[in-house]
């Protein structure tokens, strides 16, 4: 990955109508922060990240960045989690420059070439303009996630920082929000943009990408593959 880290420690280069599967429900009270799902995300920074002793109950993963980036280590976690029956995703991290829709396609080729379980989830990580404006932005990520929505009938999760969400994820309340927000303590973060609720939180980096849920294990693998 040649990309300043923006959030967290990626590699190289992690129709909007349509309600999800299950609704995120709306964070209630910090103390529930101790009883929800934990979860981690990891890329070819992490090439033997041990999934067995992690501790998590979803890992989500770095499959593909732009037009033609795959994970050396996207085959190996996506075994490794299926072995020890972590509900698991896989992620495409973005690029507005390019075509989002032959992004997309690039993502979904990668990930359909490896098996697939009921309840795998799919996620879009935009982190970067690439100098685009805030339209060119907002448009690219609803193309890129309409179109993966289209071939797999999954609504994919959106990932990115809350001021990056908040600035170009209008519209795209339809899609579950992944936010990141360090200075938020686990389970408190807010709702940016357009979003009615989070369904996952990344809240720390150290020692790897940290993150937990208000869904349920049950209610996540219901986003997923069906």
């Amino acid at each position: 990955m040649t990309i300043t880290r923006t959030l967290r420690k990626f590699g190289a280069t992690a129709a909007l109508a349509v309600a999800t599967t299950v609704a995120a429900p709306a964070f209630t009270a910090p103390a529930q922060a101790a009883e929800l799902p934990y979860g981690q995300d990891v890329s070819n920074y992490q090439p033997t990240h041990d999934w067995g002793a992690s501790g998590a109950d979803f890992g989500i993963v770095k499959a593909t960045e732009g037009l033609d980036f795959k994970d050396k280590t996207f085959a190996r976690h996506w075994k490794e989690l299926d072995k020890h029956e972590v509900v698991r995703g896989a992620y495409h991290f973005g690029h507005p420059k390019n075509d989002p829709v032959a992004e997309a396609d690039f993502f979904l080729s990668v990930v359909n070439s490896q098996p697939a379980e009921k309840g795998d989830l799919l996620a879009l990580d935009l982190e970067t303009s690439d100098g685009k404006s805030v339209e060119h932005v907002n448009k690219w990520a609803k193309t890129f996630l309409e179109r993966v929505k289209a071939k797999t009938g999954v609504t994919p999760l959106f990932y990115s920082g809350y001021a990056f969400a908040d600035q170009y994820g209008k519209g795209l309340g339809a899609y579950p929000l992944w936010v990141a927000h360090y200075d938020k303590a686990k389970g408190t973060v807010a709702t940016p943009a357009d979003w009615k609720s989070w369904t996952i939180h990344q809240y720390s980096d150290a020692p790897v990408d940290q993150n937990v849920s208000a869904l349920s294990i049950d209610q996540l693998r219901a986003l997923g593959r069906s």
